[in-house]
């Protein structure tokens, strides 16, 4: 998870934003855990995945192809989005016989018998990183070598922001407004290009939280937290109206690309959640209130307003604690404790 924001002025207008919650139930959506490393004493990488097996947890994010856990992973029958950390995208994007070599070893070496779904090549580029000039470049390479190896099926991607979002209110409000910044269209226009090409689905880290508590109070913390029996705001523009702020950020991320050109594309929500202390609205209880809400919400298969019916794959982040994070409340998105403990209960059958 890297700086988390989204700016006052689109967190206020998605207060006003809202449709109706669809009623439509299809295919159960896969919700899956990610998997970061950053914390003291963390159980071995084995009794990780046996934890994911014995919470019934079938998807896995990996941000960086740690051997030991790729190792460990064999056999487990979970799929995974494993990851290419930015600081490899200049290389990977200049060679492709480094594409080739990063491939081989991170997925040919282990395809028999781990279960890949997504490459995530890198995560949240932004305008003045140095890393995002070589975004693009570096997927397609990646694409070639897995094609090269016979692995088409496994989808190449990359994670986004919300942040990614115009922050004038008039490109934001309603949902059906929704409109990338133009300072990310060097970034989104190839990558949108890239995922229609390959039929991929557009990977976003999505957080209600961020919303929640840069709105000066605007948004009610029930709306953040999927509390709501009735729905809160509304979009007049088509007729919906929505009882949760997940639902809204998503569907305006879904109205931006239809404005770019991506509207066939699917999303899959590459991380959510709440952290449980060190910040504001920090809590055990809203924490647990939201994750657990938010698997009910996913799983329930109803989608969102603007995409009824349509499972929403979801990961939720993130499976522990990791103290190595600043500032504060980053330690705390965990479901569990490094003792293997869950921090509250929370049902992923």
């Amino acid at each position: 998870m890297d700086n988390k924001s989204f700016s006052a002025s689109m967190v206020s207008t998605i207060l006003l934003l809202g449709t109706l919650m669809a009623t439509l139930h299809t295919t159960e959506a896969e919700v899956g855990v990610c998997y970061g490393m950053m914390g003291s004493n963390l159980p071995s990488r084995g009794e990780v995945i046996d934890l994911y097996k014995q919470n019934n947890i079938k998807t896995m994010r990996l941000y960086d192809p740690d051997r030991e856990a790729l190792d460990a992973l064999r056999g487990s029958n979970i799929n995974v989005m494993l990851g290419v950390s930015n600081p490899d995208l200049q290389k990977i994007a200049s060679n492709q016989a480094e594409a080739d070599t990063w491939v081989q070893n991170n997925v040919i070496n282990y395809a028999n018998d781990v279960k890949f779904r997504y490459i995530a090549v890198g995560n949240e580029a932004k305008p003045g990183l140095d890393f995002s000039q070589y975004l693009v470049p570096a997927m397609r390479n990646i694409r070639t070598a897995l094609n090269s190896a016979g692995l088409g099926n496994i989808k190449v991607s990359t994670a986004i922001e919300t942040g990614a979002l115009s922050d004038d209110p008039n490109d934001v409000f309603p949902p059906s407004k929704g409109k990338f910044r133009q300072d990310y269209r060097p970034i989104l226009d190839p990558l949108i290009s890239f995922l229609n090409e390959n039929n991929a689905p557009l990977l976003v880290n999505l957080y209600p939280y961020f919303s929640y508590t840069g709105s000066n109070g605007k948004i009610n913390i029930d709306y953040a937290l999927f509390r709501p029996s009735a729905p809160v705001i509304s979009d007049s523009g088509n007729g919906l109206s929505y009882r949760n702020l997940f639902d809204a950020i998503l569907d305006t991320v879904y109205a931006a690309l239809e404005k770019s050109g991506g509207g066939s594309l699917e999303i899959v929500v590459s991380e959510s959640g709440w952290p449980s202390a060190g910040g504001q609205a920090t809590s055990m209880d809203n924490a647990k209130t939201y994750n657990t809400n938010m698997v009910e919400h996913v799983k329930g298969g109803s989608g969102t307003p603007k995409k009824p019916g349509r499972p929403i794959e979801t990961y939720v982040f993130a499976m522990f604690d990791e103290d190595k994070k600043t500032p504060d409340f980053e330690k705390f998105w965990g479901l569990f404790t490094p003792n293997k403990q869950p921090k509250y209960p929370i049902n992923f059958n």
